[in-house]
């Protein structure tokens, strides 16, 4: 496997880690899973912050597990945000999100829509934060009668939009249907009208740390740079986070973050989807660092 890159915002260093004094009071760390997953596969993740990070109260939520995470993704945030306030609540000091997939996006729902939450990191590991399109092994299982480029006739719509899935398929041949129909990603990153995107704007940059975390062999998210707050165009050329118009428009906060050095994007090649949350040399390089 290759070195894995980071490209760091302000951060402190990764030594002083080791200057904590032993016995240090880590955050609690909250994981939410991702499409199909459950809290048992999340085992080696725990292990590794038991080793590095000794102490530290770790939660990954038990809702939503296997076919349930198919269900619309403001069910799934409203259900996440009820077992995780009350972690939040107890942690006077706040606490990190680890967010993985499909997961990252409910955490940036999360953010976004709780004007009280006390988040200090979020790290969105491998999380499609600009969408999904391509033909991958998930969608020819869950949707066999269609392929990326005609996926839009059945996401598109009331019914489509009741399918986790369709609630980030971001078609860039389609785009007018995107925003008139997408009633979680549009609304989230307020492409569409959204009343609240002031409030949810101001929230979600009241974190202090935003890490993405993604890489060229991931082989589900597509395209893989989504994970890095980039997409297609319409000729489905990648165009970089700084180039996307909720970007220019600091339509959400983006800007806001990384304007203040908040944003730290971590690529590593040579890791599957699968592997994102039990991959050591991941975990090192771009997770541990920020489990203070």
């Amino acid at each position: 496997m290759s070195r894995p890159q980071r490209i760091w915002g302000a951060l402190p260093p990764l030594f002083l880690l080791l200057l904590l004094p032993l016995g240090a009071a880590y955050k609690p760390v909250v994981v939410v899973h991702g499409l199909f997953d459950s809290p048992s596969d999340f085992s080696p993740l725990l292990h590794f912050i038991n080793q590095t990070h000794p102490g530290t109260n770790v939660t990954v939520v038990d809702l939503f597990d296997h076919s349930q995470s198919l269900k619309p993704l403001w069910v799934q945030v409203e259900g996440f945000r009820r077992a995780i306030s009350p972690i939040m609540q107890n942690a006077a000091n706040g606490v990190h999100l680890i967010c993985y997939s499909q997961g990252g996006l409910i955490c940036r729902a999360l953010l976004s829509t709780m004007p009280d939450h006390n988040v200090d990191t979020f790290i969105s590991l491998s999380a499609p934060q600009m969408g999904q399109y391509g033909d991958t092994r998930y969608l020819r299982w869950l949707f066999p009668r269609y392929v990326k480029s005609n996926l839009f006739r059945f996401c598109y719509t009331h019914l489509g939009q009741d399918v986790s899935i369709c609630n980030y398929w971001n078609d860039p041949h389609h785009r007018d249907l995107y925003l008139n129909t997408s009633n979680f990603l549009a609304l989230l990153n307020s492409e569409r009208v959204n009343p609240n995107a002031t409030a949810w704007k101001r929230n979600l940059v009241r974190i202090q740390k935003l890490v993405l975390v993604g890489g060229p062999d991931d082989g589900v998210i597509t395209p893989w740079q989504s994970s890095l707050f980039a997409f297609y165009n319409l000729n489905e050329t990648v165009m970089d986070m700084e180039q996307q118009l909720v970007y220019l428009q600091d339509s959400f906060g983006l800007k806001t973050l990384d304007a203040r050095g908040a944003i730290t994007r971590c690529l590593v090649p040579g890791v599957p989807h699968t592997a994102w949350h039990s991959n050591r040399t991941v975990y090192e390089a771009c997770l541990a660092p920020w489990l203070s």
